[in-house]
C-alpha cells in the first residue's frame, strides 16, 4: 500500500522560501512519476510540478523559475523548493503518485 506523508508547510512572508518534502513508502519508489498539487480555498486542486522516475521535470506556468522539484531515491522522498513566494502561493500542497495522495501540508505566504 502507498503511503505519501508531506511536510514541510509553514507561515512565510512574500519573497521567502520554502521545502516541502514527500516521503512514500510501501513501494518501488524509484520507478514512480511524483507530482505535487496545491488547492487554495475556494479554488480547484492544480498540478504545480512533476517529477518522472528519470528526473525529467515539468512545472506549472504560474511557478516557473520559482519552483524547483527534486528526488532522491535513496529516500524515497520529493521535494519542492519553493523561492520567491508570492500571496497566491498560499495553499494546501499535495503530492500524488498514481492514484494515491498525501494528506497535505498548508502553506500560507502573509505579510
Amino acid at each position: 500500500q502507498v503511503q505519501l506523508v508531506e511536510s514541510g508547510g509553514d507561515v512565510v512572508q512574500p519573497g521567502g522560501s520554502l521545502r516541502l518534502s514527500c516521503e512514500a513508502s510501501g513501494f518501488a519508489f524509484r520507478f514512480f512519476d511524483v507530482h505535487w498539487h496545491r488547492q487554495a480555498p475556494g479554488k480547484q486542486r492544480e498540478l504545480v510540478a512533476s517529477i518522472a522516475s528519470g528526473g525529467a521535470t515539468n512545472y506549472a506556468d504560474s511557478v516557473k523559475g520559482r519552483f524547483t522539484i527534486s528526488r532522491d531515491n535513496s529516500k524515497s522522498t520529493v521535494y519542492l523548493q519553493m523561492n520567491s513566494l508570492k500571496l497566491e502561493d498560499t495553499a494546501v500542497y499535495y503530492c500524488r503518485l498514481t492514484a494515491s495522495w498525501g494528506q497535505g501540508t498548508q502553506v500560507t505566504v502573509s505579510s
